[in-house]
């Protein structure tokens, strides 16, 4: 898969990755005439940056209906959702209403979420505009709000109709909202590619001040392999689980960052420092060797600012982590490495081996 407008179609999603915007009003008018309205939810950003592009390139978007919510992680609520709905009601929408959602991970995830339970069902299309959003968001169906601030613990799978990735929106994008993307680059790259590994770990903070061709690259290459699994396991059964690394300690960091700083951590932000820390879960359950896990660590402090906690902040993180949906009885399941580019799923960890895992990201 290349960026120059290929299409692929997985699991009845549409994905067109590169190409020029005006392929969504191709989209719209060659498959979807019976379409009744069409909404574009957006952020404050997105709604300022990202949607006169679109409309300039989409003529058949000029008089659609257009929400905008606030943006950030903290906006990610049932309530949100709630006036959504409202909203949509008032303009009269109904099944054949299209919803687009035009923003990152956090407008994904809530946009899909509104769609999988207006009229117990609408279609929608993702156009993600963050590094996040495009890499890992918008694809595959997974949708949710966080609930009681935690992470995600309310959603559906509902997949979109389609997914336009269009690299040119990452050039609205501020340093850190790529960092944020570029963690499901790594993650990507440690469970399942070492090539792509020791291509991304050649990176440093000034090859994020531009989007240039190896991160074009870099986005193809975990975008396929993303589809490849959710082809394999839609509803997270199994293989799917793989995508997970990371992600165990990082949403408890995230969910505790959203109480506990002023700045909370973003997703990828939060994901990367969870992944130094299940490397040395690794380290310890799995056979991966610590050169390795110390490669892992330095290579992501080097990119991502340090994230300060605390050894008394421990049981808040652990609790956090009791949440976590894929866990059994009162152990904590994660995904964790085998050697670079090889995982396994449903790892059990204890709390004094997590708090072993944590210690080793604050040394």
């Amino acid at each position: 898969m290349n960026l120059s407008g290929r299409v692929v179609t997985v699991d009845r999603t549409r994905i067109v990755c590169g190409g020029k915007i005006n392929l969504v009003d191709k989209f719209l008018r060659t498959n979807w005439s019976g379409i009744s309205k069409i909404i574009i939810l957006v952020d404050e950003n997105t709604g300022r940056m990202c949607l006169p592009l679109l409309k300039e390139g989409t003529t058949l978007l000029e008089n659609a209906f257009v929400l905008e919510i606030p943006a950030g992680e903290e906006t990610k609520t049932i309530r949100t959702v709630m006036n959504i709905w409202n909203e949509m009601l008032v303009k009269k929408a109904d099944r054949r209403t299209m919803l687009i959602n035009l923003g990152g991970g956090m407008v994904s995830d809530l946009g899909g979420f509104v769609a999988a339970g207006f009229k117990r069902g609408i279609s929608y299309i993702n156009i993600p505009t963050t590094l996040m959003g495009q890499v890992d968001a918008s694809i595959g169906g997974k949708t949710a709000v966080n609930f009681d601030g935690i992470k995600n613990q309310v959603g559906f799978f509902h997949l979109p109709v389609a997914v336009f990735i269009f690299p040119d929106f990452l050039k609205t994008l501020p340093v850190e909202q790529v960092r944020s993307g570029l963690a499901e680059i790594i993650k990507c790259a440690l469970i399942a590619d070492p090539v792509l590994w020791n291509k991304v770990r050649r990176m440093s903070t000034s090859d994020l001040s531009h989007v240039g061709n190896r991160l074009h690259e870099f986005i193809s290459k975990t975008v396929a392999y993303k589809n490849s699994v959710v082809r394999k396991d839609f509803r997270e059964k199994g293989v799917r689980k793989i995508l997970n690394f990371g992600h165990t300690v990082g949403h408890a960091f995230e969910s505790f960052s959203q109480t506990c700083n002023r700045k909370p951590l973003l997703h990828g932000e939060a994901v990367a420092l969870g992944m130094i820390c299940e490397s040395y879960l690794s380290h310890l359950k799995t056979g991966l060797s610590l050169e390795q896990a110390e490669g892992i660590k330095s290579f992501i402090k080097s990119i991502y600012p340090p994230y300060h906690f605390t050894n008394k902040d421990m049981p808040h993180l652990t609790g956090l982590m009791e949440h976590d949906k894929k866990n059994r009885n009162d152990l904590i399941n994660f995904t964790l490495l085998r050697s670079l580019g090889m995982a396994r799923i449903n790892v059990l960890c204890n709390h004094a081996e997590i708090n072993e895992s944590l210690e080793y990201y604050l040394k």
